[in-house]
């Protein structure tokens, strides 16, 4: 009977110690969790609160203001009327001055086969029966158009003023007899000339225009019986160019040209009709 009762004390303890044994580590391991957890929202709750600088964030009234103000910057630049060019930059720009090279008939007023000197014998005679009254012949040249202005000196809108320069060379059909060298000679004409012109419609691409007068000086070839080859004259002339591509242009003109007086006898006046290249530049 002893003996069963000191068993069954053995067996009762055996148990609780068993069962701490199992309950511990798990009581232990929530104690230490629970621990770990406290301390670290303790950490948090002992961090500095942050607090933003005034200056990084602008009041919503203070950025709408600095908007309005770019606003109305923006449309001040856009309301400003664009800039004018000036004038003369327009002219280089628009490239008014003008390159041309021209050809066509010419007719002289007076026979241009002989040359006649008062008094003493012909230099000159005709070669040949009916050359002395051939009076038609034929001119190639070239020039230079220069703008000057673009409103005939304020007086008409897209009027250009242009200055021009230009010299030909002038062929006549009849020949005469040079009884000094005893061979034919060709008449011929030398003229450089300087003109202003009045050119209209500027912006067009069909633009007219005249000549009211221009100072030419002519060379004659073969010389007049005084031996005197210089006669001036006066121009008038009128024309119309077309731009048919870019800076290139196509034209036709007329011109009177009236010799001041006449050469020892050889009268230059005449007329020139005919055609011209033009390359602006």
């Amino acid at each position: 009977m002893t003996f069963s009762k000191t068993k069954l004390v053995l067996g009762i303890t055996t148990a609780i110690f068993l069962t701490g044994a199992m309950v511990s580590p798990q009581a232990l391991a929530k104690k230490v969790k629970h621990k770990h957890r406290a301390h670290k929202v303790s950490k948090v709750a002992k961090a500095p609160a942050y607090i933003a600088p005034a200056n990084v964030a602008p009041e919503s009234s203070a950025l709408q203001s600095q908007v309005d103000a770019l606003n109305a910057k923006v449309n001040a630049l856009e309301s400003r009327p664009a800039p004018v060019m000036p004038e003369h930059v327009a002219q280089v720009k628009s490239k008014d001055n003008m390159m041309f090279f021209r050809g066509g008939y010419d007719r002289q007023m007076a026979p241009r086969g002989y040359s006649y000197n008062a008094g003493a014998p012909d230099i000159l005679a005709s070669s040949a029966a009916g050359q002395l009254n051939n009076r038609n012949g034929w001119y190639f040249g070239a020039g230079f158009d220069f703008s000057l202005n673009d409103n005939l000196f304020g007086l008409m809108n897209n009027t250009e003023v242009l200055a021009e320069l230009m010299f030909d060379y002038k062929q006549f059909n009849g020949k005469a007899y040079n009884a000094l060298t005893a061979n034919n000679v060709v008449a011929n004409e030398f003229s450089l000339a300087a003109s202003p012109k009045i050119k209209f419609m500027k912006g067009s691409s069909f633009r007219p225009w005249i000549i009211p007068a221009g100072f030419e000086m002519n060379v004659i070839s073969p010389p007049s019986g005084g031996v005197t080859v210089l006669n001036p004259g006066v121009q008038f002339g009128a024309g119309a160019d077309y731009k048919i591509w870019k800076d290139l242009y196509i034209g036709a003109d007329a011109r009177y040209h009236y010799a001041v007086g006449k050469v020892e006898g050889v009268n230059t006046s005449g007329l020139t009709a005919g055609g011209y290249l033009g390359i602006g530049f």
